[in-house]
């Protein structure tokens, strides 16, 4: 039987996406076969394509960091799964396909009755606004938050869940995406201003216990000057720092997980030695998935169970088919997506939603 899945054939624009055809892949003894009905599109699997995220593959590969499926086939030594059965799993590449053979520790039930794309969202972007709510910043009821990039897949995610955790926030955001903002319960501050700093204090009165930063590299240091006494930048990229380079940088598309480390480890210095206690700490959900993998599984099952029982739901900007996966990323590069982009199976209609 033949399956289809996207691959990057080298490094560089959306041109090197392609549609390839191949025997479906049978799994080895502790692996499961999906059939993909959901795949996230997300700014690591464009920068993977351009050969400067830390988590590149070698060309050729499949990008796409997290899926939802159907259990199709066993491997022999697989009895804790069944066919037919949802399951979901973040393995970083290789979702942008029909079918995926994966370890069984990978996979994590979905109970029946959710949708594909909405629970797709919950794998990188709500497990990231999760873990940096809960564990690196370790929020109180009642606390001020600042959101950089407020709109986006990370960005929605953590109204969400600041809401369901009963915090006050503020979003930096354009004046289209305000009303998102405000709709999910944040008080949204057009990143437009020409001082940024000020406008943040004046609408807060005295700053931010956290502040959750994208960009990385100097922003990080804007986002300090945030803070109220005590408060923390939680920087969990370094999109600023990686595009930077530009596409036509000759990587060789080895995975470097380390990249940024000496920059980051320069600003938390700073944030530590110098008065204020104001701190800078970095999260990387790779690299906790690959340290605590059980927590990484505890949390995931959790935002599911909060999808289930209706106290957040993912906004699917739009739905792609993977054949228009080069389509998919094109439109998330040009900015201004509000929600997350899916690509989904043919069994699913797609089509454009708003969650």
């Amino acid at each position: 039987m033949k399956y289809q899945r996207i691959v990057v054939s080298q490094y560089g624009g959306p041109d090197v996406l392609h549609v390839v055809e191949e025997e479906v892949p049978e799994p080895r003894p502790d692996e499961v076969r999906v059939k993909i009905l959901a795949a996230g599109v997300g700014m690591p699997d464009i920068m993977a394509r351009e050969g400067i995220h830390p988590e590149t593959p070698r060309v050729p590969f499949t990008p796409g960091w997290d899926l939802v499926g159907v259990v199709e086939r066993l491997g022999d030594q697989v009895s804790d799964f069944n066919t037919g059965q949802v399951v979901a799993a973040m393995p970083i590449s290789s979702a942008y396909a029909e079918y995926q053979c994966l370890k069984k520790a990978e996979l994590i039930p979905v109970p029946l009755g959710l949708d594909p794309a909405e629970t797709v969202s919950l794998l990188l972007n709500y497990v990231t606004a999760y873990q940096m709510l809960t564990r690196s910043a370790k929020v109180k009821s009642g606390q001020r938050i600042l959101i950089h990039g407020a709109t986006g897949g990370v960005g929605t995610a953590l109204l969400q869940l600041g809401r369901v955790l009963g915090l006050t926030m503020y979003g930096t955001c354009s004046s289209k995406g305000a009303p998102t903002v405000t709709d999910l319960g944040g008080t949204p501050i057009d990143y437009g201003r020409k001082d940024l700093v000020q406008e943040v204090l004046r609408v807060t009165g005295d700053g931010v216990d956290t502040v959750f930063d994208p960009f990385g590299g100097a922003h990080m240091w804007q986002s300090r000057q945030l803070l109220r006494v005590g408060g923390k930048v939680v920087a969990y990229g370094t999109t600023t720092t990686l595009r930077a380079e530009g596409l036509g940088s000759k990587r060789s598309g080895k995975r470097n997980p380390l990249h940024g480390i000496p920059i980051f480890g320069l600003y938390i210095a700073g944030g530590l030695l110098l008065p204020g206690k104001r701190r800078i700490v970095p999260y990387s959900i790779q690299w906790l998935k690959r340290l605590r993998p059980a927590l990484f599984r505890e949390d995931a099952i959790t935002l599911i169970d909060l999808l289930r029982r209706l106290q957040i739901k993912p906004i699917v900007a739009h739905r792609f088919p993977l054949s228009q996966a080069r389509q998919a990323q094109e439109l998330l590069a040009k900015g201004g997506v509000i929600g997350k982009i899916v690509l989904v199976s043919n069994e699913l209609k797609p089509e454009k939603s708003t969650g």
